[in-house]
């Protein structure tokens, strides 16, 4: 790269950026590289975090990286400082670029500073190759923070399976999730790599914002149940997302009350499955589909497979449910760090999901092994009951989780976020009896004002373990 415009169109292309500062990008992805470059000149080849909070400057900082062919954590600047301890101590980052403002002991960053108050350890590193590496975040909400190893071909084939099965041959996306999640990412390249047009905007200013000067009949939208169910609360909203021309909807499990007020206002929803570790979707359920009144995850994109399997391994036939094995040439190389033969993702992934294929080719979810609840001998998974209850309209939002039961193993508990204080649970009970088997049916009905997601709508479901816990403990007393 040198200062010659010329030079700069070439790395962007068609590409075309709309949001804050747009109009910089260019000029920044030059400064990026070249302090890229320097480092590199000077020592190795500097490992960087990736944690800009301005949409410009965290996809300036993604291209210059690449095409320094720097290895890149993208990483969440609202982490805590148990969360940055993890990764500090993982990465042994060489380049930090973002700027954040911490609170009592934690450290502030400028653009391109080293953190020097983490405790040190063994440094990692990610092998040589010819495409650099790009690790994204997954996990955090419960649990440690991992890097899905990924390069700049997994991406790509991410990309080339979703233009090929909505026949595209450019990508146009609204983006108001996070860049440095999967979800955002892939928004981004789709755009960058089929020369399209990536309009940024924060979620929370939708409507002050964009709604009058912006049209989005040839424009995708990525939203989660969470940020769906907002929209639909606000008629101008739900006016203005029933214009898409597709809005995918991912990232957690979506509840049929939503689903129903959404093909109720023909919003073009098109329901995903897929992960971090396969680069986003590799399944999708058309918005033609969804509209006629299928829900599931729809059918695999043509750069995928999907295997369904038993305990033992063997594979299972159609409307057979077992775990989800996916085969995906977007597929992560592994967890960071590679290590030979350990933590690396083999060809066949194993995932938790549960799963079956229907004579039509559609992808349906059941729920997660590890979610799953044993009670009485009987297995329970959390997603029906969900289902159901959020179906009585009596509750908001609503989690079904295992609660340690001497008698039945474990017993079904549901925390709930109630509509009002007028309805009991006798109420919701009463309309449970004829969905639900007696085994299914929740032991114990815990009310919260909030139940705890992540930014993608995930619930931290340990946690609500442990408030039931607590909760139960002292109504005992």
């Amino acid at each position: 790269m040198t200062n010659d415009n010329q030079q700069k169109m070439e790395i962007l292309g068609n590409f075309s950026l709309v949001c804050d500062r747009s109009d910089e990008l260019a000029q920044l992805i030059e400064e990026f590289y070249l302090e890229l470059i320097n480092f590199s000149n000077s020592q190795t080849t500097p490992k960087l975090i990736l944690a800009e909070r301005e949409p410009v400057r965290f996809l300036a900082g993604f291209i210059a990286a690449y095409t320094a062919k720097c290895p890149v954590f993208l990483c969440n600047p609202n982490w805590g400082k148990q969360e940055w301890q993890q990764v500090i101590d993982l990465v042994q980052p060489d380049i930090i670029w973002g700027i954040e403002e911490r609170r009592g002991d934690m450290v502030k960053w400028g653009h391109g500073d080293m953190i020097h108050n983490f405790s040190a350890s063994p440094t990692h590193r990610v092998p040589v190759s010819h495409s650099p590496t790009i690790m994204i975040p997954t996990g955090g909400s419960s649990g440690n923070i991992k890097f899905a190893v990924h390069s700049w071909e997994t991406l790509t084939a991410s990309v080339r399976g979703f233009t090929e099965y909505f026949q595209l041959q450019t990508v146009n996306s609204f983006c108001i999730l996070p860049l440095y999640h999967v979800s955002g990412l892939m928004q981004f390249m789709r755009c960058f790599t089929t020369g399209g047009k990536l309009v940024i905007s924060p979620f929370k200013e939708l409507e002050s914002r964009l709604l009058r000067k912006f049209e989005p009949a040839y424009f995708f939208i990525s939203l989660v149940p969470t940020q769906l169910q907002t929209i639909l609360q606000n008629s101008n909203l739900t006016a203005w997302l029933s214009e898409f021309q597709t809005v995918l909807l991912g990232g957690a499990p979506a509840w049929d009350e939503i689903l129903e007020k959404a093909r109720y206002y023909q919003i073009k929803l098109a329901p995903t499955y897929g992960m971090t570790e396969t680069a986003s979707q590799i399944a999708t359920l058309k918005s033609d589909d969804f509209l006629k009144g299928k829900v599931n995850s729809g059918q695999l994109l043509p750069h995928a497979k999907v295997r369904i399997s038993n305990e033992k391994g063997e594979y299972l036939n159609n409307n057979q449910t077992g775990n989800i094995i996916i085969q995906a040439e977007s597929l992560a190389l592994g967890y960071y760090p590679l290590v030979s033969n350990l933590q690396t993702i083999a060809p066949n992934f194993l995932t938790d999901d549960l799963g079956f294929i229907d004579n039509e080719g559609y992808l349906n979810i059941v729920g997660r092994k590890s979610d799953k609840i044993i009670t009485g001998g009987e297995n329970v998974y959390p997603i029906e009951i969900e289902s159901a209850i959020k179906a009585t309209g009596i509750v908001t939002d609503v989690c079904v989780v295992g609660i340690p039961d001497k008698h039945w193993g474990q017993a079904v508990t549901a925390i709930y976020v109630p509509k009002n204080s007028n309805h009991s649970v006798v109420e919701i009970q009463n309309l449970l009896r004829d969905k639900l088997s007696k085994f299914k049916l929740p032991k114990h009905w815990i009310p919260v004002e909030k139940l705890p997601r992540n930014s993608q709508g995930k619930i931290n479901r340990q946690q609500l373990q442990e408030i039931a816990l607590e909760t139960l403990k002292n109504s005992k007393k």
